[in-house]
């Protein structure tokens, strides 16, 4: 059940709405005007507000707006016997869950208060979930390559600057993306990614620009491309360098003009999104073998941010050691393995090839192989390391 405050300047109203969701298994504090309200709110958590309008002392709506300066996610119900639709709709306005009219409909009420409270773990649960997602993609380390990155980052996010990552296969240059973005002023709307790698290049036109019903054979239905779907936020092109010279043109025109028109389709829609691409390929040798269009490099390359491999960075070990080992174990719901100092010693001999990506996976067959500690032995035995 809630805890809900009552601020109300009616005596027998406080008193009715305390009786009655005391009644429901509410736990309810009671306020007679604005200032004792607020000063209650400071001192107390509360998942929902009952807050009347048209007080003696200081007006609802102006105690709406300081409530909403304290916590913006507890919802605020507003109540009055003076109700018209202009107060209605300036309460909303200025962030009110709903608002009601007195005399009080019990059943709205309590059904107001009931979807109030699933907003209010809706909320939780989300701030729950992206807490989780920005742990697991967090950037680890504290070697000068990796603060030169982040450094960047924070220089770089603010802007609409487009974004060229260089670096090796598993070094995580889609976190750099991410982070990227989560920093800028984009960061309400979408991040979408696509590899272009992953896409056969007869099909990465529609799946960039989308697609009109009938355009091709497959083409059952109309589809937005991925330029759409990132409008207002950020596009991530993954592994750009494998990219086709025919997508790359048509890439280029939509830097250029900031428009894009689905296949099969003349018809241009604009779309804002922030451009930033990643590769593992020299984009310079690629140019020499005509392989990947200059004017393009020089579009995307505004920035670049050349991330280390791990053997650049061996100094990170211990910490990336350390953040895998409570992620993949709270992942599988076992206690921190305890990870030796020779375990270390001998992660660091090895020669990570496969960079982050690699690392993160003989952390995980370490936890699911060995009992309680992870020794130097270990890392021997199962790591199958590869001397520099």
């Amino acid at each position: 059940m809630a805890k809900i405050l009552v601020i109300d300047d009616e005596q027998s109203i406080r008193d009715t709405l305390k009786e009655i969701l005391e009644y429901e298994d509410h736990k309810v504090d009671i306020a007679a005007d604005g200032d004792e309200g607020l000063e209650l709110f400071k001192k107390n958590k509360y998942e929902i507000v009952l807050l009347d309008i048209k007080m003696s002392k200081k007006d609802g709506i102006e105690v709406l707006e300081d409530l909403s300066e304290l916590a913006t996610d507890v919802p605020i119900v507003m109540i009055s016997g003076h109700g018209n639709i202009d107060t209605a709709v300036e309460s909303i306005k200025k962030g009110a869950y709903d608002f009601i009219e007195k005399p009080l409909d019990l059943n709205r009420l309590l059904v107001t208060i009931r979807n109030a409270m699933d907003k209010t773990s809706l909320i939780k649960e989300t701030k729950t979930l992206k807490r989780q997602v920005t742990k697991t993609f967090d950037i680890v380390g504290e070697s000068e390559p990796i603060k030169q990155v982040t450094n960047m980052i924070e220089k770089v996010a603010p802007t609409d600057a487009r974004v060229l990552i260089t670096g090796p296969n598993g070094s995580g240059k889609e976190l750099v993306a991410r982070w990227l973005h989560e920093k800028s002023s984009r960061f309400e709307f979408p991040f979408i990614e696509v590899n272009c790698a992953a896409i056969p290049s007869e099909l990465i036109e529609s799946e960039l620009f989308g697609h009109e019903k009938g355009a091709f054979t497959s083409a059952h239905k109309q589809r937005k491309g991925k330029f759409e779907q990132a409008h207002t936020g950020t596009i991530f092109l993954d592994e750009i360098g494998d990219m086709s010279l025919n997508a790359q043109a048509k890439v280029l025109k939509a830097l250029e003009e900031k428009k894009v028109s689905r296949v099969g389709s003349d018809k241009e829609i604009n779309v804002d999104v922030r451009i930033i691409a990643a590769t593992n390929k020299n984009l310079k040798e690629e140019i020499k073998n005509n392989n990947f269009r200059e004017d393009l490099y020089h579009r995307l390359s505004v920035i670049l941010i050349p991330v280390p491999g791990l053997n650049e960075r061996e100094e990170d070990i211990p910490l990336l050691a350390n953040h895998f080992n409570e992620l993949i174990c709270t992942d599988y719901g076992v206690p921190k393995k305890d990870i030796k100092d020779d375990a270390i010693e001998e992660l660091k001999k090895i020669n990570w090839t496969g960079n982050i990506r690699e690392f993160r996976n003989v952390l995980e067959r370490l936890i699911i192989l060995c009992e309680k500690e992870i020794t130097g032995n270990d890392v021997i035995t199962f790591a199958q390391p590869i001397s520099k």
